[in-house]
Protein backbone atom coordinates (compact mmCIF):
# COMPACT_ATOMS: atom_id res chain seq x y z
CA UNK A 1 0.00 0.00 0.00
CA UNK A 2 2.88 2.35 0.78
CA UNK A 3 4.36 1.65 -2.66
CA UNK A 4 1.07 2.57 -4.33
CA UNK A 5 0.93 5.87 -2.48
CA UNK A 6 4.49 6.70 -3.56
CA UNK A 7 3.57 6.00 -7.17
CA UNK A 8 0.52 8.21 -6.88
CA UNK A 9 2.61 11.02 -5.43
CA UNK A 10 5.18 10.63 -8.20
CA UNK A 11 2.65 11.26 -11.00
CA UNK A 12 3.66 14.40 -12.86
CA UNK A 13 1.39 17.37 -12.07
CA UNK A 14 1.11 18.29 -15.76
CA UNK A 15 -0.35 14.84 -16.47
CA UNK A 16 -2.88 15.32 -13.66
CA UNK A 17 -3.87 18.72 -15.08
CA UNK A 18 -4.14 17.24 -18.59
CA UNK A 19 -6.43 14.53 -17.25
CA UNK A 20 -8.55 17.15 -15.48
CA UNK A 21 -8.79 19.22 -18.67
CA UNK A 22 -10.01 16.18 -20.56
CA UNK A 23 -12.64 15.33 -17.92
CA UNK A 24 -13.96 18.92 -17.76
CA UNK A 25 -14.17 19.18 -21.56
CA UNK A 26 -16.03 15.88 -21.77
CA UNK A 27 -18.39 16.95 -19.00
CA UNK A 28 -19.43 20.01 -20.99
CA UNK A 29 -19.55 18.48 -24.47
CA UNK A 30 -20.32 14.77 -24.08
CA UNK A 31 -23.99 15.50 -24.72
CA UNK A 32 -23.26 16.23 -28.42
CA UNK A 33 -22.99 12.48 -29.10
CA UNK A 34 -26.75 12.38 -29.72
CA UNK A 35 -27.14 15.69 -31.53
CA UNK A 36 -28.53 16.18 -35.04
CA UNK A 37 -27.01 17.95 -38.01
CA UNK A 38 -28.33 21.49 -38.37
CA UNK A 39 -29.54 22.75 -41.73
CA UNK A 40 -27.27 25.81 -41.69
CA UNK A 41 -24.13 24.76 -43.63
CA UNK A 42 -24.31 21.16 -42.38
CA UNK A 43 -26.54 20.56 -45.40
CA UNK A 44 -23.51 21.11 -47.63
CA UNK A 45 -22.01 18.04 -46.00
CA UNK A 46 -25.06 15.83 -45.53
CA UNK A 47 -26.49 16.49 -49.01
CA UNK A 48 -23.19 16.16 -50.85
CA UNK A 49 -23.13 12.77 -52.64
CA UNK A 50 -19.33 12.79 -52.76
CA UNK A 51 -19.12 13.08 -48.98
CA UNK A 52 -21.71 10.37 -48.49
CA UNK A 53 -19.78 8.07 -50.82
CA UNK A 54 -16.94 8.01 -48.27
CA UNK A 55 -13.31 7.50 -49.19
CA UNK A 56 -13.56 6.73 -52.91
CA UNK A 57 -11.04 7.70 -55.56
CA UNK A 58 -13.50 10.16 -57.09
CA UNK A 59 -14.47 11.81 -53.80
CA UNK A 60 -10.85 12.18 -52.67
CA UNK A 61 -9.98 13.71 -56.03
CA UNK A 62 -12.80 16.22 -55.72
CA UNK A 63 -11.64 17.39 -52.29
CA UNK A 64 -8.53 18.79 -53.97
CA UNK A 65 -10.17 20.10 -57.14
CA UNK A 66 -13.66 21.44 -56.45
CA UNK A 67 -13.96 22.39 -52.78
CA UNK A 68 -13.48 26.03 -53.78
CA UNK A 69 -17.18 25.97 -54.69
CA UNK A 70 -17.89 26.34 -50.97
CA UNK A 71 -15.87 29.55 -50.76
CA UNK A 72 -12.72 27.99 -49.35
CA UNK A 73 -10.09 25.51 -50.45
CA UNK A 74 -10.15 23.07 -47.52
CA UNK A 75 -9.07 19.64 -48.79
CA UNK A 76 -8.00 18.28 -45.40
CA UNK A 77 -11.24 19.38 -43.77
CA UNK A 78 -13.24 17.69 -46.52
CA UNK A 79 -11.11 14.56 -46.17
CA UNK A 80 -12.01 14.45 -42.49
CA UNK A 81 -15.70 14.59 -43.41
CA UNK A 82 -15.20 11.85 -46.01
CA UNK A 83 -13.57 9.70 -43.35
CA UNK A 84 -16.52 10.26 -41.02
CA UNK A 85 -18.98 9.14 -43.67
CA UNK A 86 -16.79 6.13 -44.43
CA UNK A 87 -16.78 5.14 -40.74
CA UNK A 88 -20.16 6.32 -39.44
CA UNK A 89 -22.41 7.03 -42.42
CA UNK A 90 -25.12 9.58 -41.53
CA UNK A 91 -24.80 9.02 -37.77
CA UNK A 92 -24.70 12.70 -36.79
CA UNK A 93 -23.64 11.99 -33.21
CA UNK A 94 -20.41 10.35 -34.37
CA UNK A 95 -19.62 13.34 -36.60
CA UNK A 96 -20.06 15.58 -33.56
CA UNK A 97 -17.73 13.37 -31.53
CA UNK A 98 -15.01 13.81 -34.15
CA UNK A 99 -15.21 17.56 -33.59
CA UNK A 100 -15.05 16.97 -29.85
CA UNK A 101 -12.01 14.72 -30.21
CA UNK A 102 -10.11 17.44 -32.08
CA UNK A 103 -11.16 20.03 -29.50
CA UNK A 104 -9.79 17.88 -26.66
CA UNK A 105 -6.54 17.38 -28.57
CA UNK A 106 -6.33 21.15 -29.07
CA UNK A 107 -6.86 21.80 -25.36
CA UNK A 108 -4.05 19.41 -24.44
CA UNK A 109 -1.69 20.68 -27.15
CA UNK A 110 -2.27 24.27 -26.06
CA UNK A 111 -1.60 23.40 -22.41
CA UNK A 112 1.65 21.57 -23.10
CA UNK A 113 3.00 24.13 -25.56
CA UNK A 114 2.35 27.04 -23.20
CA UNK A 115 3.94 25.14 -20.33
CA UNK A 116 6.92 24.36 -22.52
CA UNK A 117 7.34 27.96 -23.66
CA UNK A 118 6.70 29.73 -20.35
CA UNK A 119 7.56 27.15 -17.70
CA UNK A 120 4.35 28.16 -15.91
CA UNK A 121 2.28 25.09 -15.04
CA UNK A 122 -0.82 26.63 -13.44
CA UNK A 123 -1.10 29.65 -15.70
CA UNK A 124 -0.86 27.40 -18.74
CA UNK A 125 -3.51 25.15 -17.23
CA UNK A 126 -5.78 28.13 -16.58
CA UNK A 127 -5.52 29.28 -20.20
CA UNK A 128 -6.20 25.74 -21.42
CA UNK A 129 -9.33 25.39 -19.27
CA UNK A 130 -10.69 28.72 -20.53
CA UNK A 131 -10.06 27.53 -24.08
CA UNK A 132 -11.71 24.21 -23.28
CA UNK A 133 -14.99 25.41 -21.83
CA UNK A 134 -15.61 29.06 -22.68
CA UNK A 135 -19.09 29.47 -24.25
CA UNK A 136 -17.67 31.46 -27.16
CA UNK A 137 -15.91 28.30 -28.37
CA UNK A 138 -19.05 26.14 -28.41
CA UNK A 139 -19.95 27.05 -31.99
CA UNK A 140 -16.64 25.70 -33.29
CA UNK A 141 -17.07 22.40 -31.46
CA UNK A 142 -20.83 21.69 -31.51
CA UNK A 143 -21.33 22.58 -35.19
CA UNK A 144 -20.23 19.79 -37.53
CA UNK A 145 -19.73 22.22 -40.41
CA UNK A 146 -17.14 24.06 -38.30
CA UNK A 147 -14.80 21.07 -38.40
CA UNK A 148 -12.46 23.46 -40.16
CA UNK A 149 -12.06 25.44 -36.91
CA UNK A 150 -11.01 22.56 -34.68
CA UNK A 151 -8.94 20.85 -37.38
CA UNK A 152 -7.03 23.98 -38.39
CA UNK A 153 -6.41 24.79 -34.71
CA UNK A 154 -4.99 21.28 -34.30
CA UNK A 155 -2.39 22.04 -36.97
CA UNK A 156 -1.87 25.54 -35.53
CA UNK A 157 -0.77 24.04 -32.22
CA UNK A 158 1.26 21.31 -33.95
CA UNK A 159 3.11 24.08 -35.83
CA UNK A 160 3.87 25.80 -32.53
CA UNK A 161 5.18 22.53 -31.10
CA UNK A 162 7.29 21.97 -34.22
CA UNK A 163 8.65 25.50 -33.83
CA UNK A 164 9.78 24.79 -30.25
CA UNK A 165 11.29 21.51 -31.44
CA UNK A 166 13.19 23.43 -34.13
CA UNK A 167 14.49 26.00 -31.64
CA UNK A 168 16.14 23.24 -29.57
CA UNK A 169 18.39 22.32 -32.47
CA UNK A 170 17.75 24.33 -35.65
CA UNK A 171 18.06 22.33 -38.86
CA UNK A 172 16.43 21.76 -42.23
CA UNK A 173 14.58 18.61 -41.15
CA UNK A 174 13.04 20.27 -38.10
CA UNK A 175 12.11 23.37 -40.08
CA UNK A 176 10.41 21.12 -42.62
CA UNK A 177 8.13 19.87 -39.83
CA UNK A 178 7.05 23.47 -39.22
CA UNK A 179 6.29 23.95 -42.91
CA UNK A 180 4.35 20.69 -43.22
CA UNK A 181 2.23 21.45 -40.14
CA UNK A 182 1.62 24.99 -41.36
CA UNK A 183 0.57 23.89 -44.86
CA UNK A 184 -1.72 21.25 -43.35
CA UNK A 185 -3.37 23.95 -41.28
CA UNK A 186 -3.83 26.21 -44.31
CA UNK A 187 -5.45 23.27 -46.11
CA UNK A 188 -7.88 22.94 -43.20
CA UNK A 189 -8.79 26.63 -42.92
CA UNK A 190 -6.88 29.72 -44.12
CA UNK A 191 -7.17 31.27 -40.63
CA UNK A 192 -3.55 30.16 -40.16
CA UNK A 193 -2.28 32.99 -42.38
CA UNK A 194 -1.67 34.96 -39.16
CA UNK A 195 0.41 32.23 -37.48
CA UNK A 196 3.84 33.50 -38.69
CA UNK A 197 2.95 36.83 -37.07
CA UNK A 198 2.13 35.02 -33.81
CA UNK A 199 5.45 33.15 -33.90
CA UNK A 200 7.25 36.50 -34.02
CA UNK A 201 5.22 37.67 -31.02
CA UNK A 202 6.27 34.53 -29.17
CA UNK A 203 9.89 35.26 -30.12
CA UNK A 204 9.52 38.48 -28.14
CA UNK A 205 7.77 36.81 -25.21
CA UNK A 206 8.05 34.26 -23.69
CA UNK A 207 10.87 32.89 -25.89
CA UNK A 208 12.88 36.17 -25.64
CA UNK A 209 14.54 35.67 -29.02
CA UNK A 210 13.60 39.03 -30.47
CA UNK A 211 16.67 41.14 -29.76
CA UNK A 212 17.64 44.19 -31.81
CA UNK A 213 20.75 42.47 -33.14
CA UNK A 214 18.80 39.55 -34.63
CA UNK A 215 15.41 41.00 -35.56
CA UNK A 216 16.01 40.78 -39.31
CA UNK A 217 17.25 37.19 -38.99
CA UNK A 218 14.11 36.11 -37.17
CA UNK A 219 11.91 37.68 -39.83
CA UNK A 220 13.96 36.04 -42.58
CA UNK A 221 13.66 32.74 -40.73
CA UNK A 222 9.87 32.92 -41.17
CA UNK A 223 9.91 34.21 -44.75
CA UNK A 224 8.77 30.84 -46.23
CA UNK A 225 5.79 30.85 -43.86
CA UNK A 226 4.83 34.40 -44.83
CA UNK A 227 5.06 33.47 -48.53
CA UNK A 228 2.78 30.47 -47.95
CA UNK A 229 0.37 32.68 -46.02
CA UNK A 230 0.21 35.17 -48.91
CA UNK A 231 -0.46 32.36 -51.40
CA UNK A 232 -3.21 30.95 -49.16
CA UNK A 233 -4.78 34.42 -48.85
CA UNK A 234 -4.90 34.83 -52.62
CA UNK A 235 -6.43 31.36 -53.09
CA UNK A 236 -9.04 32.12 -50.42
CA UNK A 237 -9.99 35.45 -51.95
CA UNK A 238 -10.40 33.84 -55.39
CA UNK A 239 -12.47 31.01 -53.87
CA UNK A 240 -14.70 33.47 -52.00
CA UNK A 241 -15.31 35.47 -55.15
CA UNK A 242 -16.00 32.32 -57.16
CA UNK A 243 -18.61 31.25 -54.59
CA UNK A 244 -20.12 34.74 -54.52
CA UNK A 245 -19.40 35.01 -50.80
CA UNK A 246 -17.52 38.33 -50.86
CA UNK A 247 -19.75 41.39 -50.59
CA UNK A 248 -18.86 44.24 -52.90
CA UNK A 249 -18.04 47.75 -51.68
CA UNK A 250 -21.39 48.86 -53.10
CA UNK A 251 -23.18 46.61 -50.61
CA UNK A 252 -20.90 47.33 -47.66
CA UNK A 253 -18.72 50.45 -48.09
CA UNK A 254 -15.28 50.63 -46.49
CA UNK A 255 -16.38 52.92 -43.66
CA UNK A 256 -19.20 50.51 -42.69
CA UNK A 257 -16.74 47.61 -42.59
CA UNK A 258 -14.29 49.53 -40.43
CA UNK A 259 -17.04 50.61 -38.04
CA UNK A 260 -18.36 47.07 -37.72
CA UNK A 261 -14.84 45.70 -37.16
CA UNK A 262 -14.21 48.17 -34.32
CA UNK A 263 -17.51 47.35 -32.63
CA UNK A 264 -16.98 43.61 -33.14
CA UNK A 265 -13.53 43.71 -31.49
CA UNK A 266 -15.07 45.21 -28.38
CA UNK A 267 -18.19 43.02 -28.52
CA UNK A 268 -16.10 39.87 -28.44
CA UNK A 269 -14.30 41.12 -25.32
CA UNK A 270 -17.62 41.90 -23.63
CA UNK A 271 -19.01 38.46 -24.51
CA UNK A 272 -15.82 36.86 -23.24
CA UNK A 273 -16.34 38.52 -19.85
CA UNK A 274 -20.13 38.07 -19.83
CA UNK A 275 -21.12 35.37 -22.36
CA UNK A 276 -24.84 36.03 -22.74
CA UNK A 277 -27.21 36.27 -25.74
CA UNK A 278 -24.98 34.04 -27.86
CA UNK A 279 -26.38 33.22 -31.29
CA UNK A 280 -25.49 31.10 -34.29
CA UNK A 281 -25.83 34.20 -36.49
CA UNK A 282 -25.67 37.90 -35.66
CA UNK A 283 -27.20 39.89 -38.57
CA UNK A 284 -25.11 42.74 -39.94
CA UNK A 285 -26.73 46.02 -38.81
CA UNK A 286 -25.43 47.92 -41.91
CA UNK A 287 -25.66 51.17 -39.90
CA UNK A 288 -24.12 51.46 -36.44
CA UNK A 289 -24.73 54.26 -33.88
CA UNK A 290 -21.88 56.74 -33.92
CA UNK A 291 -21.54 56.60 -30.14
CA UNK A 292 -20.97 52.83 -30.25
CA UNK A 293 -18.24 53.17 -32.90
CA UNK A 294 -16.57 56.03 -31.02
CA UNK A 295 -16.67 54.16 -27.71
CA UNK A 296 -15.20 51.04 -29.28
CA UNK A 297 -12.41 53.02 -30.93
CA UNK A 298 -11.63 54.85 -27.67
CA UNK A 299 -11.44 51.66 -25.57
CA UNK A 300 -9.39 49.72 -28.13
CA UNK A 301 -7.02 52.68 -28.52
CA UNK A 302 -6.62 53.03 -24.74
CA UNK A 303 -5.79 49.34 -24.32
CA UNK A 304 -3.33 49.49 -27.23
CA UNK A 305 -1.58 52.55 -25.79
CA UNK A 306 -1.32 50.87 -22.40
CA UNK A 307 0.16 47.76 -24.05
CA UNK A 308 2.76 49.89 -25.85
CA UNK A 309 3.68 51.91 -22.75
CA UNK A 310 4.12 48.82 -20.57
CA UNK A 311 5.68 46.43 -23.09
CA UNK A 312 8.96 46.25 -21.13
CA UNK A 313 7.42 45.77 -17.68
CA UNK A 314 4.60 43.49 -18.89
CA UNK A 315 5.64 41.90 -22.20
CA UNK A 316 2.86 39.31 -21.93
CA UNK A 317 0.28 42.11 -22.24
CA UNK A 318 1.38 43.44 -25.61
CA UNK A 319 1.91 39.89 -26.92
CA UNK A 320 -1.55 38.77 -25.85
CA UNK A 321 -3.21 41.95 -27.08
CA UNK A 322 -1.50 41.87 -30.49
CA UNK A 323 -2.32 38.13 -30.73
CA UNK A 324 -6.00 39.01 -30.32
CA UNK A 325 -5.97 41.98 -32.70
CA UNK A 326 -3.84 40.32 -35.37
CA UNK A 327 -5.34 36.82 -35.49
CA UNK A 328 -8.88 38.22 -35.58
CA UNK A 329 -8.10 40.69 -38.39
CA UNK A 330 -8.81 38.34 -41.38
CA UNK A 331 -12.35 37.65 -40.07
CA UNK A 332 -13.01 41.11 -38.62
CA UNK A 333 -15.29 42.01 -41.53
CA UNK A 334 -12.89 44.28 -43.41
CA UNK A 335 -13.17 41.69 -46.19
CA UNK A 336 -16.82 40.84 -45.65
CA UNK A 337 -17.92 37.27 -46.35
CA UNK A 338 -21.49 36.30 -45.55
CA UNK A 339 -24.26 38.28 -43.87
CA UNK A 340 -23.02 38.18 -40.27
CA UNK A 341 -21.68 41.14 -38.30
CA UNK A 342 -19.55 38.82 -36.16
CA UNK A 343 -19.46 35.15 -35.23
CA UNK A 344 -18.48 33.27 -32.07
CA UNK A 345 -16.45 30.77 -34.13
CA UNK A 346 -14.15 33.56 -35.31
CA UNK A 347 -12.54 33.86 -31.85
CA UNK A 348 -11.66 30.18 -31.36
CA UNK A 349 -7.92 31.02 -31.68
CA UNK A 350 -7.82 34.84 -31.20
CA UNK A 351 -9.12 34.79 -27.61
CA UNK A 352 -6.05 32.81 -26.51
CA UNK A 353 -4.24 36.16 -26.58
CA UNK A 354 -6.69 37.64 -24.07
CA UNK A 355 -6.46 34.50 -21.92
CA UNK A 356 -2.69 35.08 -21.77
CA UNK A 357 -3.25 38.64 -20.60
CA UNK A 358 -5.63 37.45 -17.87
CA UNK A 359 -3.45 34.53 -16.73
CA UNK A 360 -0.39 36.72 -16.22
CA UNK A 361 -2.07 40.06 -15.52
CA UNK A 362 -4.44 39.03 -12.74
CA UNK A 363 -1.65 37.69 -10.45
CA UNK A 364 0.44 40.79 -11.26
CA UNK A 365 -2.39 43.08 -10.13
CA UNK A 366 -2.75 41.11 -6.89
CA UNK A 367 0.98 40.78 -6.21
CA UNK A 368 0.85 43.14 -3.23
CA UNK A 369 -2.42 41.85 -1.78
CA UNK A 370 -2.64 39.85 1.39
CA UNK A 371 -3.97 36.32 0.96
CA UNK A 372 -3.48 36.75 -2.81
CA UNK A 373 -3.05 33.01 -3.35
CA UNK A 374 -6.33 32.21 -1.64
CA UNK A 375 -8.15 35.00 -3.48
CA UNK A 376 -6.73 33.84 -6.82
CA UNK A 377 -7.68 30.22 -6.17
CA UNK A 378 -11.22 31.09 -5.10
CA UNK A 379 -11.75 33.51 -8.00
CA UNK A 380 -10.52 30.99 -10.56
CA UNK A 381 -12.62 28.19 -9.05
CA UNK A 382 -15.78 30.32 -9.11
CA UNK A 383 -15.11 31.53 -12.67
CA UNK A 384 -14.51 28.02 -13.97
CA UNK A 385 -17.60 26.67 -12.21
CA UNK A 386 -19.76 29.40 -13.74
CA UNK A 387 -18.30 28.77 -17.20
CA UNK A 388 -18.94 25.04 -16.93
CA UNK A 389 -22.62 25.59 -16.06
CA UNK A 390 -23.08 28.29 -18.70
CA UNK A 391 -21.38 26.27 -21.43
CA UNK A 392 -23.19 23.03 -20.60
CA UNK A 393 -26.49 24.92 -20.85
CA UNK A 394 -25.46 26.64 -24.09
CA UNK A 395 -24.32 23.37 -25.68
CA UNK A 396 -27.84 21.96 -25.13
CA UNK A 397 -29.20 24.53 -27.60
CA UNK A 398 -27.23 22.83 -30.38
CA UNK A 399 -29.13 19.53 -30.18
CA UNK A 400 -31.14 20.39 -33.29
CA UNK A 401 -31.99 23.15 -35.77
CA UNK A 402 -35.31 24.17 -34.22
CA UNK A 403 -33.97 24.58 -30.68
CA UNK A 404 -30.92 26.52 -31.90
CA UNK A 405 -32.80 28.84 -34.24
CA UNK A 406 -35.64 29.61 -31.85
CA UNK A 407 -33.07 30.69 -29.27
CA UNK A 408 -31.23 32.77 -31.87
CA UNK A 409 -34.43 34.61 -32.79
CA UNK A 410 -35.02 35.49 -29.12
CA UNK A 411 -31.59 37.18 -28.79
CA UNK A 412 -31.32 38.84 -32.23
CA UNK A 413 -33.60 40.96 -34.40
CA UNK A 414 -34.11 41.25 -38.15
CA UNK A 415 -32.64 37.78 -38.60
CA UNK A 416 -34.27 36.84 -41.90
CA UNK A 417 -31.73 34.11 -42.68
CA UNK A 418 -32.50 32.26 -39.43
CA UNK A 419 -36.25 32.65 -40.01
CA UNK A 420 -35.71 31.01 -43.39
CA UNK A 421 -33.69 28.12 -41.95
CA UNK A 422 -36.15 27.65 -39.10
CA UNK A 423 -38.91 27.44 -41.69
CA UNK A 424 -36.92 24.77 -43.52
CA UNK A 425 -36.51 22.85 -40.25
CA UNK A 426 -40.25 22.93 -39.60
CA UNK A 427 -40.88 21.85 -43.19
CA UNK A 428 -38.60 18.87 -42.64
CA UNK A 429 -40.56 18.03 -39.48
CA UNK A 430 -43.80 18.21 -41.55
CA UNK A 431 -45.14 21.29 -39.82
CA UNK A 432 -46.20 23.39 -42.86
CA UNK A 433 -48.06 26.04 -40.85
CA UNK A 434 -44.98 27.05 -38.86
CA UNK A 435 -42.76 26.67 -41.93
CA UNK A 436 -44.92 29.12 -43.91
CA UNK A 437 -44.99 31.51 -40.93
CA UNK A 438 -41.19 31.77 -40.81
CA UNK A 439 -40.73 31.92 -44.59
CA UNK A 440 -43.19 34.81 -44.72
CA UNK A 441 -41.38 36.49 -41.82
CA UNK A 442 -38.08 36.19 -43.70
CA UNK A 443 -39.66 37.78 -46.79
CA UNK A 444 -41.18 40.54 -44.65
CA UNK A 445 -37.76 41.41 -43.21
CA UNK A 446 -35.95 41.09 -46.55
CA UNK A 447 -38.24 41.26 -49.60
CA UNK A 448 -35.24 40.58 -51.87
CA UNK A 449 -34.39 37.21 -50.29
CA UNK A 450 -34.75 34.65 -53.11
CA UNK A 451 -34.32 31.56 -50.93
CA UNK A 452 -37.36 32.36 -48.77
CA UNK A 453 -39.63 32.72 -51.83
CA UNK A 454 -38.35 29.41 -53.16
CA UNK A 455 -38.87 27.62 -49.84
CA UNK A 456 -42.37 29.07 -49.43
CA UNK A 457 -43.20 27.81 -52.89
CA UNK A 458 -41.92 24.35 -51.99
CA UNK A 459 -44.26 24.10 -48.98
CA UNK A 460 -47.22 25.17 -51.12
CA UNK A 461 -46.28 22.64 -53.79
CA UNK A 462 -46.29 19.89 -51.16
CA UNK A 463 -49.86 20.93 -50.37
CA UNK A 464 -50.81 20.60 -54.05
CA UNK A 465 -51.07 24.37 -54.58
CA UNK A 466 -48.93 24.37 -57.73
CA UNK A 467 -50.13 27.69 -59.15
CA UNK A 468 -49.22 29.52 -55.93
CA UNK A 469 -45.95 27.62 -55.75
CA UNK A 470 -45.02 28.59 -59.33
CA UNK A 471 -45.77 32.22 -58.51
CA UNK A 472 -43.31 32.19 -55.58
CA UNK A 473 -40.69 30.31 -57.60
CA UNK A 474 -41.01 32.95 -60.32
CA UNK A 475 -40.53 35.74 -57.78
CA UNK A 476 -37.41 33.96 -56.52
CA UNK A 477 -36.03 33.83 -60.07
CA UNK A 478 -36.86 37.49 -60.67
CA UNK A 479 -34.61 38.31 -57.72
CA UNK A 480 -31.89 35.84 -58.75
CA UNK A 481 -32.20 34.41 -62.30
CA UNK A 482 -29.28 32.06 -61.59
CA UNK A 483 -30.77 30.47 -58.47
CA UNK A 484 -30.64 26.75 -59.31
CA UNK A 485 -32.99 25.47 -56.53
CA UNK A 486 -35.81 27.70 -57.80
CA UNK A 487 -35.25 26.54 -61.38
CA UNK A 488 -35.40 22.93 -60.18
CA UNK A 489 -38.55 23.43 -58.13
CA UNK A 490 -40.43 25.35 -60.81
CA UNK A 491 -39.50 22.64 -63.32
CA UNK A 492 -41.04 20.00 -61.03
CA UNK A 493 -44.20 22.09 -60.51
CA UNK A 494 -44.57 22.72 -64.25
CA UNK A 495 -44.16 18.99 -64.91
CA UNK A 496 -46.96 18.26 -62.44
CA UNK A 497 -49.20 20.64 -64.40
CA UNK A 498 -48.22 19.04 -67.70
CA UNK A 499 -46.20 22.01 -69.00
CA UNK A 500 -43.35 19.80 -70.18
CA UNK A 501 -41.73 22.24 -72.61
CA UNK A 502 -41.36 24.95 -69.97
CA UNK A 503 -40.16 22.39 -67.40
CA UNK A 504 -37.46 21.22 -69.83
CA UNK A 505 -36.08 24.75 -70.09
CA UNK A 506 -35.76 25.04 -66.33
CA UNK A 507 -34.12 21.60 -65.93
CA UNK A 508 -31.67 22.58 -68.64
CA UNK A 509 -30.90 25.80 -66.74
CA UNK A 510 -30.38 23.89 -63.49
CA UNK A 511 -27.80 21.65 -65.17
CA UNK A 512 -26.10 24.64 -66.76
CA UNK A 513 -25.68 26.26 -63.34
CA UNK A 514 -24.95 23.04 -61.46
CA UNK A 515 -24.09 20.03 -63.65
CA UNK A 516 -23.65 17.89 -60.51
CA UNK A 517 -27.36 17.80 -59.60
CA UNK A 518 -28.25 14.11 -59.83
CA UNK A 519 -31.99 14.67 -59.33
CA UNK A 520 -32.13 17.21 -62.17
CA UNK A 521 -30.34 14.78 -64.49
CA UNK A 522 -32.84 12.05 -63.59
CA UNK A 523 -35.93 14.24 -64.00
CA UNK A 524 -34.70 15.76 -67.24
CA UNK A 525 -33.98 12.23 -68.47
CA UNK A 526 -37.61 11.26 -67.76
CA UNK A 527 -38.88 14.15 -69.91
CA UNK A 528 -36.50 13.25 -72.74
CA UNK A 529 -37.56 9.62 -72.58
CA UNK A 530 -41.23 10.60 -72.79
CA UNK A 531 -40.36 12.66 -75.87
CA UNK A 532 -38.72 9.61 -77.45
CA UNK A 533 -35.14 10.90 -77.11
CA UNK A 534 -33.82 7.69 -75.55
CA UNK A 535 -30.11 8.34 -76.22
CA UNK A 536 -30.02 11.70 -74.41
CA UNK A 537 -32.28 10.29 -71.69
CA UNK A 538 -29.89 7.38 -71.13
CA UNK A 539 -26.97 9.81 -70.86
CA UNK A 540 -28.73 11.86 -68.17
CA UNK A 541 -29.66 8.74 -66.22
CA UNK A 542 -26.04 7.57 -66.38
CA UNK A 543 -24.88 10.98 -65.13
CA UNK A 544 -27.34 10.76 -62.26
CA UNK A 545 -25.93 7.34 -61.34
CA UNK A 546 -22.35 8.55 -61.65
CA UNK A 547 -23.08 11.39 -59.25
CA UNK A 548 -25.24 9.26 -56.94
CA UNK A 549 -24.48 5.54 -57.37
CA UNK A 550 -27.24 4.41 -54.96
CA UNK A 551 -29.96 6.48 -56.68
CA UNK A 552 -32.64 3.79 -57.00
CA UNK A 553 -35.02 5.79 -59.19
CA UNK A 554 -32.27 6.51 -61.71
CA UNK A 555 -31.38 2.79 -61.74
CA UNK A 556 -35.02 1.98 -62.47
CA UNK A 557 -35.27 4.60 -65.23
CA UNK A 558 -32.02 3.46 -66.81
CA UNK A 559 -33.32 -0.10 -66.81
CA UNK A 560 -36.50 0.97 -68.61
CA UNK A 561 -34.51 2.90 -71.22
CA UNK A 562 -32.17 -0.01 -71.88
CA UNK A 563 -35.16 -2.36 -72.16
CA UNK A 564 -36.86 0.01 -74.60
CA UNK A 565 -33.71 0.39 -76.71
CA UNK A 566 -33.18 -3.38 -76.78
CA UNK A 567 -36.81 -3.97 -77.72
CA UNK A 568 -36.63 -1.39 -80.51
CA UNK A 569 -33.42 -2.95 -81.87
CA UNK A 570 -35.28 -6.24 -82.42
CA UNK A 571 -37.58 -4.66 -85.00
Amino acid sequence: MIMINKKLVSIRPDIIIAFGLTVITLAVYWQVRSYEFINLDDAYITENPYFQAGLTTESIKRTFTTTMQAGYWLPLTWLSHLTDFELYGNNSGQHHLTNLLFHILNVLLLFFILKKMTGELWKSGFIAVLFAIHPLHIESVAWVAERKDVLSAFFWFLTMHAYCFYLKSPGTGRYLLIVISFISGLMSKPMLVTLPFVLILLDYWPLKRLQKSETSRLFFEKAPLFILAIIASIITFIAQQKAGAVNSLNVLPVHVRIENALVSYLTYLIKMIWPSDLAVLYPHPLVLPLWKVALSLAILTAISLFAIRTFKQHPYFIVGWLWYLGVLLPVSGLVQSGVQALADRFVYIPLIGIYIVIAWGFPAIMSQWRFRNVICAVTVAVAISMLIVTSWTQVRLWKGSITLYEHTLTVTSGNYLIHNHLGAAFREKINPAKAILHFEKAIQINPAYASAYNNLGAVLAEQGKFDDAIRYYSESLEINPHYAPAHYNIAMALSKKGHIKEASKHYSEVLRINPHNAEAHNNYGIILAEQGNTDDAAWHFSEALRLKPDYSQAHHNMGLILFRKEKNSQF
